[in-house]
């Protein structure tokens, strides 16, 4: 079969997830004959990943649009903390973005600071941005066919005994005056269900929708979707029930349905972007996290749109669009470019070029060494997604440590209580070691039998490699790769495994995923490096 008679017959399906591994709460946005998907990036640079597409099945990354600390500053950002539930529209000639920093999510407390920035085009730039308000999480914006604009929210409740998703608010905004003005109005408190978030409004049809998600991020997830006649309702809730989950049933490949916003492409057809999961078991751990699917929505005049049998298929019928794929990702970085590629994320700061340097030695990533694996401040780790069950990256690293307090090598990673780590250091006799550590929910393994002495190598490989539910390390002195004996588990790396519920209250929330990364630490702060020559990731 030829080249483009496959692109045709890729495009007249969309397979689902079109955006695999740690991509949760899609936003979705057509402009002319542009798609746009933004996604939560919470504790991670670039804020909120942005992903471009012609046809909605072929996608490319285009990187982030909170790449500095003018737009937002995660120092000392929680795990799981940071930017929820972006959302994107386009009104007057400009992209909005708005934007959740949630700094908390202990004791029933949330402190979620909502912001907006506005952009000629998705590659910026983006303006200062505007602080909304604190009232909850999911913040999102809304342009009335008269001109007017509002800002809807979860309505967070802080009162014990109380509700803490506490419904939809709606508040008008001044896009003149770059403020909120008005009385914030509580529209919808949501079904039976519970814990209403993530508003999207739509008009159509003479008719509001209002379409939100219920029931938690796991395995109770739902899109629900309300409709009225005026602004501020009465809401009535679609009484067919929800327009997509995947409760009750364990069978789908798709997991967590729910968290969606609604896409009319140029020809009238109408998709839902929403987020999944992928459990390696029946409601297992999702190694994965959460992921970006489509839907089609049939949605005829004067009735409401729906979804056949309510539950995510694995693939679904793609628009009538012309297929517009786009070059692959090169499996291998060779750090030539003045600036990380699209795929890469840094963490809890922005690769700026006081720790990242691609410049002092052509064709490596030079990375200056910052916190402990635990730092919340200045950490050096640089990481891409985790995109498929099975993956690895692979790098050759330079690098002379002083002492224990030096190390850098690779890792597997999900936060700083949960992570593996394959890293040389210098040992207390002055040999440069290979050595392993692994932390689960925050207690740390160390393997001192499988050490390595690298004394006298100057380049050493590095290899991790996701398989399933396991994950194990290589690496290679000149000679060919050699895997350490030991089988580590990966399904701590997931959303499921971060979660901790204290006496009923959150202690830890898991809403990211698995990353494969390069990490650096100088916890001396003796102005350590390490050079990266290259960086290989293959997925099956």
């Amino acid at each position: 079969m030829s080249t483009e008679i496959a692109d045709v017959t890729t495009a007249r399906s969309i397979r689902n997830p079109v955006l695999s591994g740690f991509h949760p709460d899609p936003s979705i946005l057509r402009v002319d004959d542009d798609y746009y998907l933004a996604t939560s990036t919470f504790e991670w640079y670039p804020g909120v990943r942005v992903h471009h597409s012609k046809d909605l099945v072929h996608w490319r990354a285009l990187g982030g649009i909170v790449t500095e600390r003018r737009l937002l500053d995660l120092r000392g950002c929680g795990d799981s903390n940071g930017i929820w539930a972006p959302d994107l529209t386009w009104h007057d000639g400009l992209f909005h973005l708005v934007y959740s920093d949630v700094a908390s999510f202990a004791s029933g407390y949330w402190d979620a600071q909502n912001f907006l920035t506005t952009a000629p085009a998705i590659t910026g730039p983006w303006s200062d941005p505007v602080r909304l308000h604190s009232h909850g999480f999911d913040a999102s914006l809304f342009h009335d066919d008269d001109g007017s604009v509002w800002l809807l929210a979860m309505s967070a409740d802080w009162r014990p005994g109380r509700d803490r998703f506490g419904g939809i608010e709606i508040q008008q905004y001044d896009p003149v005056r770059r403020q909120l003005v008005g009385p914030a109005r509580l529209i919808f408190g949501g079904t039976e269900v519970g814990l209403t978030e993530a508003p999207h409004l739509y008009r159509h049809d003479g008719w509001y929708w209002l379409v939100t998600a219920e029931g938690g991020t796991s395995w109770e997830h739902q899109v629900t979707v309300a409709r009225s006649r005026e602004l501020f309702g009465p809401y009535e809730v679609d009484p067919a029930g929800p327009l997509l989950t995947s409760v009750g049933r364990p069978d789908l490949t798709l997991q967590k349905a729910g968290h969606g916003s609604l896409v009319r492409t140029q020809r009238g057809e109408w998709y839902v972007a929403h987020l999944v999961a992928r459990p390696y078991t029946p409601l297992g751990n999702c190694v994965l996290g959460r992921e970006t699917a489509l839907q089609k929505v049939e949605w005829s005049p004067g009735d409401w749109p729906s979804i056949p049998g309510r539950i995510p298929a694995d693939e679904v019928a793609a628009p009538d669009l012309p297929p517009h794929p786009w070059p692959d990702e090169p499996a291998t970085d060779h750090f030539n470019a003045p600036e990380l590629a699209t795929w890469w994320s840094t963490l809890r700061r922005p690769a700026t070029d006081d720790w990242i340097d691609l410049r002092s030695r052509p064709s490596h990533l030079r990375v200056y060494g910052g916190q402990s694996p635990v730092g919340k401040q200045t950490p050096s780790l640089v990481a891409r997604r985790v995109g498929a069950a099975r993956c690895s990256l692979e790098t050759v690293v330079e690098f002379d440590p002083g002492n224990h307090r030096h190390l850098a090598g690779i890792t597997g990673y999900y936060n700083t209580q949960n992570w593996h780590y394959l890293y040389l250091t210098r040992a207390d006799d002055g040999r440069v070691m290979l050595e392993l550590l692994s932390c689960d929910s925050g207690l740390r393994t160390a393997y001192p039998r499988l050490a390595v002495d690298v004394d006298g190598a100057r380049r050493v490989g590095l290899r991790v490699t996701f398989d399933g539910p396991v994950l194990h390390f290589a690496y290679d002195l000149g000679g060919g790769w050699q895997q350490l004996p030991v089988t580590l588990d990966a399904t701590i790396l997931s959303d499921e495994h971060a979660a901790q519920i204290v006496d009923g209250e959150p202690a830890a929330w898991g809403f990211t995923g698995s990353l494969l990364g390069l990490w650096v630490q100088d916890i001396g702060g003796d102005g350590h490096y390490a050079d990266f020559d290259h960086a290989t990731y293959l997925q099956e």
